[in-house]
Parts: structure tokens; C-alpha cells; sequence
């Protein structure tokens, strides 16, 4: 805990908020909070812009977009009613899952105290979401997916086998499969209009590309998407948005596939609860799910594999040069 008058570094200001730093300059850099410039320049934060900083992660949580915070923080209070109820829409989603566990739970005990022993598997685990054997360049190995996260981060190298295997888990869903040959539609769909105006607010900048991508993941059908580079033809204020809608997506949403290899997208140190993080080895062994959490097998190679949009930009040069 940190002392009421103390003054703190960005690196504290962020780790006491339990945020990540890029989402801090985020702020700084729309106008949300002005940190306290020493004499050399650096920059410090004491509990003025603290106070401040947690109303805006307050907000965030919420899922308001910044200029939906921008405008709650100067006095408008018609953008809060509304991102309050599209809040209690999604937790009343995740309220849903959660009633069906507990009450599968209450069966299980109610079994027990008549003297009925509930089946163990069921106890040991529910089936898995996703049951596959793994396409070339695997050998068809079996994998499975316990459970199906609003997001799931699918990262690799390159060669890894991650394009195979995003095409394998959308047909195992039933889902879509978006490829980098999207085209954006000549008019988006309602929810996904109003999913881009969300991305707008929070710095998006409007593109085809952003268009093509958003009617893939937002589907009047609600089939999942799976989703190929995300980051694809989008510049890196789309791309910090674009990581910023997926984080809120909750338990009740219709489950996203998401490649990508940007650390824009994929912001390690801000990962949701309940999203899942698939990597694909290089030797191409099974793929597995990784932690995001310092130290946790597979966390270094899914770092090694992000990239700032400016690096992934340069690579992606190189790569086109060499091919």
C-alpha cells in the first residue's frame, strides 16, 4: 500500500494501480491525467493525479472507451448510464454461467446426501470445448481445449503451424474463419456499427481493414470468429484500441480466436481474467496454453513472439523483401 502523500514513478504509479505502463501513457497521452514534471523532465505522480488515475481505471473496467472517461470526468453523466447498463448486460451474462455451475454443484451434493455418488468424471472435469487431432504440420496429435474463453490469444513463430491450426479450431466450432484476404462489407452490421464507434472513441482510426476485421468478429449469425493477424493493415492507435475492446469481453459474449503478434493486441501485463493464451512451439509439438504471468511455462516464448507495431511493421518489411 502506498502512503497517501507519497509521490511515485510511473512504474510504481502503474504497479500500485495494477495496470501495465503503455496503458498509463495511454492516459497521459489523451489528456486523462497530467503527471508531475520534475526539473529534469521525468515524470512522477502524486495523490492528485493517483486519485485521478483510479477513477480512470474505475471507468475502464467498466468498459467505457477514453472519450466515454473524458466525458464522465467532466461532469457528463449520460455516457456512464449507458456504459453502466451495457455493464450489467455482461454481468449478467457471466451471472448465467455461474448459476448453471453452482447448481450443477448443488445436485452433486444433494446425490451425495441420499447416498447416490455422483458420476467422477463429471465431478473430475466437463467435457472439453474442443476436440481435435492436430493438422499438418503436427502428426495428428489430439488436443483439446477445456474450456472456450471470450478471447483466446493464439501466438507462434513464424512456421509454427498457427494459421492450421486457427482454420482447424474454427471448423471444430463451427465457426468462421477470417483470413488476411477480408474485405470489409459495404455496410457493417448493427452490432458491429456500433462496436466500431466504441473503437472510434478510444482512438481507433476508421479503415477498411478495421471495418474487415470488426465483421468477422461481430457476426449477425454469432458464429465464432477466428480471426488471422489481427493486426494486419491496422496502425498501432487501431491496434491499442483494438486490444482494449477485446479485454472486455466476458463469460456470455460469443467466443473470439484471435492471432496475433503484437504486443499492442496482446498486452501481457493486462491479459482479463478468464482469457486464454494458446501457443504454438516452433518444434512443433502440442500446443498449449500459457499463463500470463512472469516465469509461468511458455511466458518468455509468447513474449519473444510480440512485438510493438513499429517492430512488427519492420519485420514484416524484411519478410516481404525475402519472399
Amino acid at each position: 500500500m502506498t502512503h497517501p502523500d507519497q509521490v511515485l514513478s510511473p512504474a510504481e504509479a502503474a504497479r500500485a494501480l495494477g495496470i501495465s505502463a503503455k496503458a498509463l501513457r495511454l492516459y497521459e497521452q489523451r489528456g486523462l491525467v497530467a503527471p508531475i514534471r520534475g526539473a529534469n523532465g521525468w515524470r512522477h505522480y502524486g495523490p492528485e493525479q493517483m486519485a485521478r488515475l483510479r477513477e480512470i481505471v474505475a471507468l475502464r473496467v467498466l468498459g467505457l472507451s477514453l472519450a466515454q472517461i473524458a466525458a464522465v470526468l467532466s461532469g457528463k453523466s449520460h455516457d456512464l448510464d449507458k456504459a453502466l447498463a451495457e455493464h450489467q448486460t455482461r454481468l449478467e451474462g457471466s451471472l448465467t454461467v455461474l448459476l448453471d455451475a453452482i447448481e450443477r454443484v448443488r445436485v452433486w451434493r444433494n446425490d451425495l446426501s441420499e447416498g447416490r455418488v455422483p458420476d467422477l468424471a463429471d465431478l473430475a472435469a466437463r467435457p472439453p470445448a474442443v476436440s481435435l487431432a492436430l493438422p499438418w504440420p503436427w502428426n495428428g496429435e489430439a488436443f483439446e481445449l477445456k474450456r472456450l474463453a471470450p478471447v483466446t490469444y493464439l501466438v507462434g513463430p513464424l512456421g509454427s503451424g498457427k494459421t492450421r491450426l486457427a482454420v482447424a479450431l474454427a471448423e471444430a466450432l463451427g465457426g468462421v474463419f477470417v483470413g488476411l484476404d477480408r474485405v470489409a462489407p459495404e455496410a457493417l452490421p448493427q452490432g458491429a456499427a456500433h462496436e466500431l464507434q466504441w473503437l472510434l472513441e478510444d482512438g481507433a482510426t476508421d479503415s477498411p481493414a478495421l471495418r474487415a476485421v470488426l465483421s468477422g468478429m461481430v457476426r449477425e449469425d454469432g458464429r465464432p470468429g477466428t480471426i488471422d493477424l489481427v493486426e494486419d493493415g491496422l496502425d498501432e492507435a487501431t491496434q491499442l484500441a483494438l486490444g482494449g475492446w477485446l479485454r472486455r469481453r466476458s463469460e456470455g459474449d460469443v467466443p473470439l480466436v484471435v492471432m496475433t503478434r503484437s504486443s499492442a493486441v496482446l498486452d501481457l501485463d493486462a491479459v482479463s481474467a478468464g482469457h486464454t493464451i494458446l501457443f504454438c512451439p516452433p518444434n512443433h509439438s502440442v500446443p498449449f496454453e500459457v499463463l500470463a504471468v512472469a516465469g509461468s511455462p511458455g511466458y518468455e516464448s509468447v513474449s519473444n513472439c510480440l512485438g510493438t507495431p513499429e517492430a512488427r511493421a519492420r519485420t514484416a518489411g524484411m519478410v516481404a523483401r525475402m519472399s
